[in-house]
C-alpha cells in the first residue's frame, strides 16, 4: 500500500508570531503542545485537509515545512531510504500517547517526515 501523507510540520523561531501569521492569514486555531501548537480546526475526521502543527525547536533547522508519510515500521523504512541513496536525519522518536516519528533525506536533500501511529 502506497503511504499517504498525514501530517505537516512548520517550523519556526517564534512560535507565537508564526501562529498570529498563520492564524490571520487561514483562520488557523491551534492547542498547545510543548513547544509546538497543534491546529485543531483543520484535519481528521469530518474536517477539511490534514492535520499538522507549527514546532519551535529551539535550534537549527528553523525555517522549514516538511510533510510526514504514515508508515508500518520506520526503522524499516530508513533502512530502505538508505539502500537508496538517502540518509536518517532523526532517529524514530516517541511521541507520548500518539506514536512515534523519524526524518530522512531524499539524494537530493530534501527532508521527510514519517509516522507511526499508536494502534488502538
Amino acid at each position: 500500500m502506497a503511504a499517504p501523507v498525514v501530517h505537516f510540520e512548520i517550523g519556526c523561531k517564534n512560535l507565537e508570531a508564526t501562529q498570529k501569521f498563520f492564524g490571520e492569514l487561514f483562520g488557523w486555531e491551534y492547542d498547545s503542545f510543548g513547544p509546538a501548537a497543534m491546529l485543531k480546526n483543520i484535519g481528521g475526521p469530518g474536517k477539511d485537509g490534514i492535520g499538522g502543527h507549527i514546532n519551535c525547536l529551539g535550534h537549527e533547522p528553523h525555517q522549514y515545512v516538511t510533510v510526514y508519510a504514515l508508515v508500518d515500521d520506520l526503522q524499516k523504512t530508513l533502512d530502505h531510504a538508505a539502500k537508496l541513496g538517502g540518509k536518517t536525519v532523526v532517529p524514530p522518536q516517541e511521541v507520548p500517547g500518539m506514536g512515534s516519528f523519524a526524518w530522512l533525506s531524499t539524494p537530493e536533500g530534501h527532508i521527510v517526515g514519517i509516522w507511526k501511529a499508536l494502534r488502538a
